[in-house]
């Protein structure tokens, strides 16, 4: 038995942030379980709040291994009797640069793996982890092989099946979703402007995003599991054809995809994100769709928020401690969490309010900027917005008063 710091189980990338953050606090980790697949074709949004919190543990990307995300698209490409608008978030609008960057899996895995590396507070173990138990005074590790690790807290970050989240004997509302997720990428004739284009559809939302390469972009379609197999099994002829007919050929003709493949979609929530001195981070503390980039940046604010409630606690998987991380991410997790899963249900909803409501809400946010302002603050760091709700709330009546003047004139005009 090998006694360590904190043990971090899950090796992906928001178990990796969180050991290096939790050994950027002054910890010693033990970062357990096998290394990312290496065949993982899938691309990560971070926002820029996630970016900087990565850059401070040492994480950084060189130049051509990151897109910008400066223009977030919505487009309504369904063929319901009530369709939304066309709404386009820009970062200038909010006075940043971009909202966030696209950076491919694979280098994103590889660049946390050379900072944990150089991690002198790190002890990297790549074996998996076979068992997991809990007693008051500590969590105790077995790995494969039967070396045992014993720790004062652990954290898992091994999943959406997290061992650790069973384990501490933390309950998951779960549950499948009929979609399937096909991810891929793609040349385009013309190039994307450091534009993301989200397209709304009858099964899901299919989403473009941006590659370093002016004319190469990401793709995550999300669709019914029958018409995501259809995809997959296409000739790269057809293939492009089905993806340009999808962009409404936005981006001109299609060529070059890259290789395909496909992640069935569910949902999943924790009662609690800590117990029994086991703390939940990535995917074993919340899942759902990818829909508006939430994902790691969730994972990330996991790590932060964990790191600063252990920050002087002498003992980490104290309940006082752990209770403080689970009631810090609780607001956070549950409201992205709402918003993505009402969002993907409205999509797939027949139900004509639900249709209407949507229309609605993405029409008011194309009307009226400082409405978009504040939904983009939010996008990018919970409570941005809201200490900006007072200017925000000033420029909106500013701006609803000129309209209503500006259709009074009209109207005076014209008797």
């Amino acid at each position: 038995m090998r006694e360590c710091g904190i043990i971090v189980v899950g090796a992906g990338p928001a178990g990796m942030a969180a050991a290096l953050a939790l050994a950027e606090s002054g910890r010693q980790v033990c970062l357990a379980g096998p290394p990312p697949r290496p065949d993982d074709r899938r691309t990560t949004a971070i926002m820029a709040p996630g970016m900087a919190f990565l850059a401070s543990l040492g994480v950084t990307f060189e130049a051509g291994e990151a897109a910008p995300l400066r223009v977030m698209r919505i487009v309504d490409a369904t063929s319901r009797l009530v369709r939304s608008p066309t709404v386009a978030f820009r970062s200038a609008e909010i006075g940043e640069e971009a909202f966030g960057w696209n950076i491919t899996n694979t280098v994103l895995n590889r660049r946390l793996s050379e900072a944990v590396a150089k991690s002198g507070a790190i002890e990297r173990i790549e074996k998996p982890v076979l068992a997991w138990a809990t007693d008051p005074e500590a969590v105790t590790i077995t790995l494969d092989g039967g070396e045992v690790l014993v720790a004062k807290c652990a954290v898992a970050a091994d999943g959406r099946s997290s061992g650790g989240r069973e384990a501490a004997g933390i309950r998951v509302h779960s549950r499948p979703l009929p979609q399937v997720a096909l991810v891929t990428t793609f040349r385009h004739a013309i190039t994307h402007e450091d534009t993301s284009t989200e397209l709304h559809t009858e099964h899901g939302p299919c989403t473009q995003v941006p590659l370093a390469d002016p004319n190469r972009s990401s793709l995550v379609w999300v669709t019914s599991p029958d018409e995501a197999d259809l995809l997959a099994s296409l000739d790269e002829a057809s293939f492009c054809l089905a993806v340009e007919r999808r962009m409404h050929s936005m981006l001109g003709k299609v060529s070059d995809p890259g290789p395909r493949q496909t992640w069935p979609l569910s949902t999943g929530l924790p009662a609690r994100f800590a117990d029994k001195r086991i703390a939940l981070v990535g995917e074993s503390a919340h899942v759902f769709p990818p829909i508006g980039a939430q994902g790691l940046n969730l994972g990330l604010r996991d790590a932060k928020d964990l790191v600063s409630c252990l920050r002087n606690a002498s003992d980490p998987g104290a309940p006082d401690v752990l209770n403080a991380y689970s009631a810090r991410r609780r607001p956070d997790v549950l409201a992205r969490a709402g918003a993505v899963n009402a969002l993907n249900t409205a999509l797939l909803s027949d139900f004509l309010p639900a249709q209407m409501a949507r229309s609605a809400g993405l029409g008011l946010l194309r009307a009226l900027s400082p409405l978009r302002s504040f939904f983009m603050r939010e996008g990018m760091a919970p409570g941005s917005g809201f200490r900006r709700m007072g200017t925000e709330i000033r420029s909106l009546g500013k701006e609803v008063g000129g309209k209503i003047s500006a259709r009074d004139k009209q109207q005076q005009s014209g008797h």
